[in-house]
Parts: structure tokens; sequence; C-alpha cells
């Protein structure tokens, strides 16, 4: 029985989707003006671990994750570049689906667009105007009455009456009250506009996932993902622009992974602390990144540290190391009643995915210590397992050996050997020392040397 942490309820709640044996998800994806940084890799792990979950115990997953292409970052960073916005946002949505293949997520249902959504934001805007929810100032700006919502902060628990009398928020005399906010800007120059009833303008953040994901998925769906940090205002606001217009719960569940950390501070552009992800795959392989996010919960602060990813590595080269000259049998993790059936225990369990790892890592021990007939059925079950995950899908020799230029390895490997094989100790330890400082682990048994990346 699947529970999930509901951020709305604040507990678990037992899983029962709207539409039995369907489940409809929505996260909301990046804003395309800059590469992917780490708190991003976790979002799009974090979440596909959830698809390939609810997939592999029979549902019928509709996965949606959208594209901010305009606003006000995007705009700045295109001039900042001299280039067009459009050029700017295509190129960073390529870079986007680089690491994002690399990390092995797969990609959503739909992704649809901000820019192409324009026909369904300016609707649901003027549904919100015609039902008392919003109103339209003097300068063509739109804002939603945050006033006219009476449930505004059951989300994130913020009561209006306590932000009005603690919180700083923008002066605006376009506002008839400092907390709404906006769902359509005024054009200004030299920025990109669209027709609408109120003149040309663009739309607020808020209200297009709002928009997108009721033409996805409809005005009541089952389950809202995205970072902690969307909480409030994001989420907060989308519930009460779509809960508005559409007189309805919209989501049933509302999912929330906590931050990626550096120091005790959170990871961010703004802060300018984090490490893009392009800039720890160059000296980790994509594996090692998505093991090192899946070892801690997804509500739970993910702290970044080198030691931390160098024992994902570690750990995944003992993994392979298993599975090494294993000839894995088929096998179906569900059908499993030991392990098998803690996984999904485990993964019931509001998606456990640091006792799930834990689990994995008792197939491992097993596997070592088994018959070669058990250990093909347990590194089958291994490797099934992990691909609940995303992990353990490669060849042993693939991950543990990696994609560079061997021959140099293989020669000083032979060397050794010959050197060795003429009891010249002295060649032998520097044909050694020399795959040593490569970074070459060699391993000599009854079949041979073998040998690994560290």
């Amino acid at each position: 029985m699947l529970k999930i942490h509901n951020s709305l309820t604040k507990q678990k709640d037992i899983f029962t989707p709207i539409e039995e044996g369907k489940v409809s998800l929505y996260v909301c994806g990046m804003t395309v003006y800059d590469l992917c940084h780490v708190g991003h890799a976790r979002v799009m792990v974090v979440f596909d671990v959830v698809v390939r979950y609810l997939r592999s115990v029979g549902y019928d997953v509709t996965y949606i994750r959208n594209i901010t292409d305009i606003d006000d970052k995007i705009i700045a960073r295109a001039n900042e570049n001299g280039e067009t916005i459009q050029a700017l946002t295509e190129r960073f949505i390529d870079e986007m689906y680089q690491d994002a293949d690399a990390l092995g997520t797969l990609r959503p249902d739909q992704e649809p667009k901000a820019t192409e959504s324009m026909p369904e934001i300016i609707t649901l805007i003027e549904t919100l105007i015609e039902k008392g929810f919003a109103y339209a100032s003097d300068n063509g700006d739109v804002y939603y009455d945050v006033s006219q919502f009476d449930e505004y902060g059951k989300l994130s628990g913020r009561v209006i009456e306590e932000l009005r009398a603690g919180e700083r928020v923008e002066v605006n005399e376009q506002k008839d009250d400092p907390l709404d906010f906006v769902l359509w800007k005024a054009a200004k120059s030299g920025e990109p506009a669209w027709d609408s009833p109120w003149g040309q303008g663009r739309p607020g953040w808020h209200i297009e996932c709002s928009a997108m994901s009721a033409t996805c998925l409809g005005e009541h769906f089952d389950i809202h993902g995205g970072g902690q940090d969307l909480q409030f205002p994001h989420h907060e606001n989308e519930i009460a622009q779509s809960e508005g217009a559409h007189g309805c719960q919209s989501v049933n569940y509302w999912m929330h992974n906590g931050f990626v950390r550096i120091d005790d501070a959170k990871m961010s552009k703004s802060l300018g602390n984090f490490f893009t992800v392009r800039e720890v795959l160059k000296q980790y392989a994509p594996e090692v990144l998505r093991y090192f996010i899946l070892t801690s919960h997804y509500r739970s602060p993910l702290n970044y540290a080198e030691d931390q990813l160098e024992q994902a590595k570690a750990t995944l080269t003992r993994f392979y190391t298993a599975l090494r000259d294993v000839a894995a049998a088929e096998v179906r993790w569900q059908d499993d009643k030991d392990y098998g059936a803690r996984f999904r225990e485990a993964m019931d369990d509001d998606f456990n995915t640091p006792l799930a790892l834990a689990i994995l890592a008792e197939v491992r021990q097993a596997l070592n210590k088994a018959d070669p007939q058990e250990a093909s059925y347990l590194a089958g079950l291994l490797v099934c397992l992990g691909a609940e995950l995303g992990l353990l899908q490669q060849t042993a020799d693939a991950f543990l050996l990696g994609d560079d230029d061997d021959s140099e390895i293989l020669t000083l490997i032979e060397q050794r050997n010959t050197a060795r094989a003429e009891k010249d100790w002295a060649a032998a330890d520097v044909a050694r020392d020399s795959l040593t400082a490569m970074g070459i682990v060699i391993e000599d048994g009854a079949d041979g040397t073998s040998w690994r990346r560290i």
C-alpha cells in the first residue's frame, strides 16, 4: 500500500488515484537560461524514480514536466549575451536534455512550453477575472486578488494577516493589496509580448503552470511535484489560481523534494554557490551522481560533498564488481518474497530510496557468497531492482573500465605480467606503479589479471 507524504495534509497519505490504475503527475521543470545545477538534477532524478516505480507496480502514468522559456531572467540573460530569447532558450533546452539523458532519466510524456501556451494562459486569466478572483489595473497588468481566495496559505501554512504584518511586500500602486500577485505583465519596450484583452504583455510565472497542468492533465489531477523552494509562493499561488478558476480541488498529493546544500546553505544560482551537472560529470560518471542523489530521502536535505560522491563511486564499484563475470538470469523482482517484498515496502513508504539501496546492498553481499546457480538469480534480481532506481543498467566492464582508450593500460599490464613471468620484480613494480598513478587497480586471479578504474 503506497503512502506519499502530502505537503498539503502534512502527513503520509495512502495513495488512491483519481482514476483506478492511472496516475497523472505534473512536475515544475526548468527555467532555461543556464546549465542545470545539482539541485535541478535532484528534481529530475527524484521524479524519474517516482515514475519508474509507479509504472513498475502497474500504474499507467502520464508524466508532464513544463519548460519555462520566458521570464525576467531569460530576458536579462539574452540581453547580456546579445542574442534572441529563442536562441538562448533553445540552446539551454538542448543542454538540459543532454544532462537529463546522461543521468538516465526518462523523458516526460509531454513538456509544454510557456511560450506555446498563451491561448490557454489568457483564457485562464479571463476566467479568474469573470469569477472575481482577478482584476486588471490601469497600466495593463492583471493581478490575482488574494483576499478573494479563502484558503490561501493552506499548502505552505502561511496566514494572510501574518504575511501583511510580518513580511516585506512589494509596494505597487497598481495593486489593490500588496499581497496580490501578477498574472499578466504589461509589455515593456524591447521585451517580447503577446496580444491579450488587456493589451500586449506576457504572463506571470505562476499562471503558466496552472494553465499547462490543466491543459495536459485536466482541472483535477493526482500528483504535483517540485522543489521545496517552490512551495511558497509558486505552488501556493497555483492552488489559488487553479481552484479559483475551476471551483474544485486541483491536486490530491503535493510532493516536494528537499534542498541540495553546500556548507549549510541552499545550492542555487541566485546565491552563486552551485555546481552544474556538467561540472560534476567531468569528475564522476553520471551513475555516481544519480546514486549519490538517491542516498538521501527525497524530502531530506542533500549535503553535497566530494567525499560523499567518492563513497557513491566506491559503492557502485562494489555492485558492478559483484556482477562481473556472472550471467544474470531474467528475474521479476515483484515475485521475490524476501528482497523484492522488502524493496516494495521501502518504496511504498514514501519512496524511501536509502532503505531500497540498503536492500540492494544485501543482495550484493549474498551474491558474493552464492554458488553459481544462486549467483545467476541474485545477479538478475540485483539488476532488476536497480532498474527501478535507474541504476546498474550498464555492463560491469562498461562501468569499471570506462570509455577511454585502454591501449596504454593493456600494454602496461602485459609488460608487468611478462616481467613477473621472468621474475624481474623491479620491472613488474615499475609497471604496477605506472598503473596506480593512472588510477588503475589490478587484481591477479586464477583466470589471469583483471583491472578497473579507481
